[in-house]
């Protein structure tokens, strides 16, 4: 197979134009043309009215090692015309690392099923090891039940939310599924290709940014759950990891021997996944309290702003907004600030809702979700400010400085919309302006359990406060009609990224607790579904090597 890239074909093509565009680049008839599958179909919106479809295609054709030598020679040499961009299709199979023999000692467990933990469990049990998972929530529709009652009657389950519960974060998101992490080994393609066995639409595997939307998300979850059931593995719901056994030898060296349950049991093992969501504040805490190497590293707080899509969409597409290709439109921006803050577009989710993300009593967060039509009336995204380790400083000392400073300003949030859940919120014109608002206009927040108008001044940092106030209108000349007057911002966004790292090394490993692997989001090595499923198959894999070389060195000294 050969993959051919960069054929360009506008935006309405006739639905033979794509073969007429391969077979001309490669110069060669339609009987050679044995077939083709599209890899990838991104588009160019950069001259309004006037977008183009971008595609790569992996080809087959009996000439293909006389078109890779002539694109081969051409690349090498000068030649009249630019040569064509083809060479060999990637292998993007994916290959275990290791099977398990039929009798294992002990098996491994993975605490938390976010998108981490559910790769982490989906690839130990495809390979044998029958991992034990642990979630602190509930399963997903009954975590669901729960959400729901935070957004409409204001009642918060510490346990069973936005951020815990089978699914993870991710579940109550946009369901994006792209990232831009390297990934040479084709771990993402594995991580789509499970979800598309799961229930998600194929279209995922070949448009440049795939997106699933929260309701699809639930039922591939639920049947992700059932693969593992079925290749051994054990699920236990409701299920909070509170302490790790840890033993030092007589070396010096650590190593986690199993871990505690709130209920007080105890669990057994020898190779533990922390494959924790960055909310798990208490399990942080914990892993700190322990001995286990924490850092605090950056991440971003802000807030959501909302725009009518339709004016988004306007502003990207021109006069071919709406086209069903396209489907609603997204947008990123960045802007360097005067006081040496950068403020940025962070979740943005086209066609969706703002929705509240609390999972501590007595604070407001927000988060952003679209379903997959992406068909709701506003598109919302965070508007962050970057901060840095010294930045928490004034809320505490050590690695857990920036929970600190998270929790400052969400129950800050929580006062100033009033003490029950609603969070404080201003038109755009009104921050920009800097003067508290009274009325909504033509953009009607999606919150729920509600909002109450004011000033957003004292809901974040000065510092953060005024990069923000800088970047709308900049953000303005690169996306007309951002600034307008009657959007809305709502406060706080506080859970962009985990505020911590539990560093691990090259073999995946705690740096100083051997058999305990960091891994996924909260743990500082992962941003969105994509990333946090590749980490679950990369820390599966480490844990499967580590086991096997153990098991090897235990035969060897009997």
């Amino acid at each position: 197979m050969l993959r051919l890239t960069d054929i360009k074909l506008p935006l309405d093509h006739a639905e033979s134009a794509l073969t007429d565009a391969i077979l001309a680049r490669l110069g060669i008839g339609a009987g050679e043309l044995t077939g083709y599958t599209v890899a990838k179909r991104s588009y160019d919106a950069r001259r309004r009215g006037a977008i183009v479809l971008i595609y790569t295609v992996d080809v087959d054709t009996p000439r293909a090692d006389a078109l890779l030598r002539r694109a081969q020679a051409e690349a090498a040499g000068p030649a009249p015309a630019p040569p064509i961009k083809l060479g060999p299709s990637p292998d993007t199979t994916y290959k275990f690392v290791a099977r398990a023999p039929a009798q294992l000692p002990l098996r491994p467990l993975v605490i938390g099923m976010g998108p981490c933990g559910l790769f982490a469990a989906l690839v130990l049990a495809q390979m044998g090891f029958r991992p034990i998972v642990l979630e602190r929530g509930k399963a997903v529709r009954e975590r669901t039940v729960d959400t729901f009652g935070l957004w409409r009657k204001k009642v918060l389950n510490p346990e069973s939310n936005v951020q815990f519960g089978e699914g993870g974060a991710g579940t109550f998101s946009d369901g994006k599924l792209y990232s831009q992490i390297s990934d040479k080994q084709h771990h993402g393609r594995k991580v789509l290709t499970e979800f598309v066995a799961a229930g998600a639409p194929e279209e995922i595997l070949y448009v440049s940014k795939p997106h699933i939307g929260t309701f699809r998300l639930v039922s591939m979850v639920e049947h992700m759950r059932a693969t593992i059931e079925s290749l051994g593995g054990e699920i236990r719901f409701s299920q909070r990891v509170d302490d790790v056994v840890i033993e030092t030898d007589a070396a010096g060296e650590r190593r986690v021997r199993g871990v505690t349950l709130a209920s007080g049991e105890q669990v057994r093992a020898d190779h533990v996944v922390m494959a924790l969501g960055h909310s798990a504040r208490d399990t942080f805490a914990m892993l700190h309290a322990r001995g286990v190497y924490v850092e605090a590293k950056p991440f971003s707080i802000g807030f959501r702003v909302e725009h009518p899509q339709s004016l988004i969409d306007r502003a990207r597409f021109g006069p071919q907004a709406g086209h069903p290709i396209l489907g609603a439109a997204d947008y990123k921006l960045v802007h360097h600030c005067r006081n040496g803050r950068s403020v940025y577009s962070f979740c943005m989710c086209p066609g969706g809702t703002v929705v509240a993300a609390a999972s501590e009593p007595g604070r407001v967060v927000t988060n952003g979700m679209s379903q997959y039509s992406r068909n709701e009336r506003n598109a919302n995204a965070a508007i962050v400010c970057g901060i840095e380790p010294q930045d928490y400083a004034a809320y505490g000392e050590g690695p857990l400085a920036g929970i600190a400073l998270q929790r400052h300003w969400e129950a800050l949030a929580f006062e100033l919309g009033g003490g029950e859940y609603e969070a404080p919120a201003q038109l755009v014109g009104d921050f920009i302006a800097n003067r508290a608002s009274s009325q909504f206009g033509e953009v009607r927040p999606s919150y729920t359990p509600g909002v109450r108008l004011g000033s957003l001044d004292a809901s974040l940092p000065g510092y953060a406060i005024e990069a923000i106030r800088e970047a709308l209108p900049a953000f303005d000349k690169q996306l007309r009609g951002f600034a307008m007057h009657d959007a809305i911002l709502t406060g706080v966004e506080t859970r962009t990224s985990s505020p911590v790292r539990i560093a691990r090394g090259a073999d995946g490993h705690s740096l100083n607790t051997r058999g305990l692997f960091p891994a996924g989001e909260g743990a500082g090595y992962a941003g969105g579904i994509l990333s946090a499923g590749v980490d679950g198959i990369k820390t599966a894999e480490a844990v499967a090597l580590s086991l096997m070389a153990d098991l090897a060195r235990a035969g060897a000294n009997a």
